[in-house]
């Protein structure tokens, strides 16, 4: 079965260590919806991996991995 994985808390820190309620904002969604993302819990919708993307100014493939499990 195929696992998403994602850099948001990377990306968060390198972005002035933007705060889990800061990106929740941003992007029009929950903290705790923030927080099962980044701990795996969670696979977004691609309206919102989109606009998690735009916020940090990169492409889709840097916030999210495929990967597919063999």
């Amino acid at each position: 079965m195929p696992k998403i994985t994602n850099n948001i808390r990377r990306l968060r820190f390198d972005h002035n260590e933007m705060t889990q309620e800061d990106l929740a904002n941003k992007v029009g969604c929950t903290r705790q919806t923030i927080i099962a993302l980044e701990q795996g819990k969670y696979v977004p919708s691609i309206e919102l991996a989109f606009k998690i993307a735009r916020v940090f100014k990169v492409n889709l493939e840097e916030v999210f991995i495929y990967e597919e499990k063999r």
